[in-house]
């Protein structure tokens, strides 16, 4: 009795949370219907180890720690995903995310290091840190799941009390990941080369960050560029959760980087008819999820002459982190108390905060600085500021702890952001469908812009005019948490992408380096459209990053991205074009595996497993005494086989012989 396991949505924790037998975990099917329950699974059940399946409402701390407690009765577990978020909180962080990387340490500040001061996820209760000694795989709630309920009811739940009877419903995960211990163990043994095409056991968690700038900078020549100034508007793009292939980051992630993207379309046209003295650089940081892969790596850049620009051509950050919550319409303005005390630093502090304030003038939404002595929440401007005081504001929509009750889980998805549309709607209706959230981040998105332009010199007069669209803020919105396989998406990507476009909400787990992930793409094309121009220019030239064969310059300015573009009316075939933007990629993989320092403390060291096939299948089971009666009859008939072939082999010239005609024989 297989369960179709290719139809499984099963998804797979990452190397380091579990290890997984190489043929294979087997245990006895269990669906764990209340806490009170798990004595059957760690004590009382005579027919274990047990796989667990967890509905949702059980899938916490409390009860992994005690089936981790008790692992040499668990062969596995299955955790059933729901298809509506609960009502009270989860989040499977700490209590103080990325508290050993940020800027707050024993030499900055000791007070406000290790969240002394506020600890900003309370709901976190640290379980993606743990260790568990078997496979944990998440289950969608569909029909395959339910047969995998049925076969348990049919025939291993126990009825008052009384052991069931076999035949039992068996599971078996196939999940074995390579690496083992750590980090530094991992990439030693990577480096073990005894065979001429060495197996790879782990790869640093990777991807590539996405920027772009209001003026052009020429990206081969790197490090300091002579008399500019750059204003950072920074967003985060990854996010994570337990399970590595459900990580919609709804609030913690997708809420911050769409609205700088709609600030981005905004100032597309005020930057070139009045364009301020300063540079907006737009930043996409990956990987920040993981002790801030992405801004570490920038930051370290900058200070290596590897970037377009270095750290003395940064004016002041401005960083959108979570605010796709906000309770009465306000979001609160975070600094640094401590670079603060510089008064220079403190100068360009304060005004960038009456930026903010005058760019919220007429806008729905308000703008409120916490207490003075309160330190930055987690974020990517923490990593600038290790490297030097900067002056910088990170925009929340929580003045201390976060409203996120669902930080880094599989439930911050759209219904976390309240993402929903009138019944009856296709998907095309949906996509231009203008939502409540799609409002409120619009009016965000238009602050932001409107203070990025004032911070860059731009005149207070121009403000006015800078307005967020709310049509492409419900398109991203859609696109990244519902459907991202849609028209608009189609239209502005190239036609290589259009098969990663997928008919459900994107994961925006950071992954490994060896390729860019669907959203670092998607958010590339987006930033070039969005910030861009068309140019005619032929398919050939613009992929070769020219506007014709005679231009050798244009490509250290300007990157080139051919579309595919919309289909006319009454026809199949799309009309591509060229889009000339600033936007371009640069690596997000922690300065810690290019160094080889695989046990820093000052940067990210997150490695992921490589793994085998992964796959699961349910069947049934016989009883021991079955089991051993038909290996007792197997080993009979064998010993049978045997004497029989020694007796025929012994007897041949007998049983086989024929007469034989004499050698002298005529006819």
């Amino acid at each position: 009795m297989d369960s179709l396991s290719n139809k499984w949505m099963i998804h797979l924790l990452v190397c380091w949370f579990f290890i997984a037998s190489l043929s294979g975990n087997v245990g006895v099917l269990h669906v764990l219907e209340s806490e009170e329950n798990l004595d059957w699974v760690l004590r009382s059940g005579r027919n274990p180890p047990y796989m667990v399946i967890l509905e949702s409402p059980l899938f916490t701390r409390s009860i992994m720690m005690k089936l981790k407690n008790g692992s040499s009765r668990v062969a596995g577990v299955a955790v059933v995903v729901p298809n509506a978020n609960p009502a009270e909180g989860f989040s499977p962080h700490t209590t103080c995310p990325n508290e050993n990387t940020g800027v707050y340490s024993d030499t900055y500040d000791p007070a406000m290091a290790h969240c002394n001061v506020t600890k900003w996820n309370p709901l976190g209760n640290g379980l993606s840190y743990e260790e568990f000694d078997f496979p944990i795989f998440s289950l969608k709630d569909d029909n395959d799941t339910q047969v995998i309920r049925q076969c348990y009811l049919d025939h291993n739940r126990p009825m008052n009390g009384s052991t069931p009877q076999y035949p039992l419903c068996a599971m078996q995960l196939y999940s074995h990941m390579s690496a083992v211990t750590d980090t530094a163990t991992c990439m030693r043994r990577n480096d073990i080369n005894f065979s001429i095409s060495p197996e790879m056991v782990c790869d640093p968690l990777g991807d590539y960050n996405v920027w772009a700038s209001t003026r052009p900078l020429n990206n081969t020549a790197k490090g300091h560029k002579m008399w500019e100034s750059v204003v950072i508007a920074a967003a985060r793009l990854d996010s994570r959760s337990f399970f590595s292939n459900v990580a919609p980051g709804a609030e913690s992630g997708v809420s911050g980087f769409i609205t700088l993207l709609a600030a981005a379309h905004a100032l597309r046209n005020p930057t070139q008819e009045a364009p301020p003295n300063r540079t907006i650089l737009y930043t996409f940081f990956q990987g920040e999820a993981f002790d801030y892969i992405g801004s570490s790596r920038m930051v370290y850049d900058m200070q290596n002459n590897q970037f377009a620009v270095d750290l003395d051509n940064v004016h002041s950050v401005l960083e959108i982190g979570q605010v796709g919550l906000r309770a009465d319409s306000r979001v609160w303005l975070h600094t640094d108390p401590v670079s603060r005390r510089n008064s220079s630093v403190n100068k360009e502090v304060e005004e960038l905060i009456n930026n903010l304030h005058l760019a919220a003038t007429n806008l729905s939404v308000s703008t409120q600085a916490p207490n003075f002595s309160q330190p930055l929440p987690p974020s990517s401007f923490q990593r600038f500021l290790r490297a030097r005081p900067i002056p910088g504001v990170v925009l929340e929509d929580h003045q201390s702890a976060y409203t996120n009750r669902f930080y880094e889980s599989m439930y911050d998805n759209g219904e976390n952001l309240n993402i929903t549309y009138p019944p009856n709607l296709t998907p095309e209706e949906q996509l231009e469908f203008v939502t409540d959230t799609a409002k409120a981040l619009t009016e965000v998105a238009t602050l932001v812009a409107r203070a990025l332009y004032k911070q860059a010199g731009g005149a207070e007069s121009m403000l006015s005019n800078i307005k967020a669209d709310p049509q492409i803020v419900t398109q991203l919105l859609y696109g990244f948490l519902v459907r991202s396989n849609n028209s608009w998406f189609q239209q502005i990507v190239s036609p290589d992408l259009t098969s990663h476009l997928i008919d459900r909400p994107l994961n925006f787990y950071v992954g490994v380096i060896q390729q860019s992930s669907e959203p670092t793409l998607l958010v590339q094309y987006l930033l070039a459209n969005l910030t861009g121009s068309t140019v005619n220019v032929t398919k050939d030239n613009c992929q070769s990053q020219r506007e014709d064969e005679e231009d050798k310059k244009s490509k250290h300015m300007y990157y080139y991205m051919w579309v595919q573009g919309a289909a006319p009316p009454n026809s199949t075939q799309r009309e591509g074009f060229c889009v000339r933007s600033t936007a371009r990629l640069s690596k997000a993989v922690s300065p810690a595996f290019d160094l080889r320092q695989f046990t820093s403390k000052d940067y990210s060291t997150w490695t992921e497993s490589r793994w085998k096939f992964i796959k699961g299948r349910i069947f049934l089971v016989a009883s021991h005494e079955l089991e051993m009666l038909t290996l007792g009859v197997g080993i009979g008939v064998l010993l049978t086989s045997f004497l029989l072939t020694y007796f025929i082999s012994s007897k041949a010239d007998i049983l086989f012989s024929s007469g034989r005609e004499p050698t002298n024989a005529t006819y």
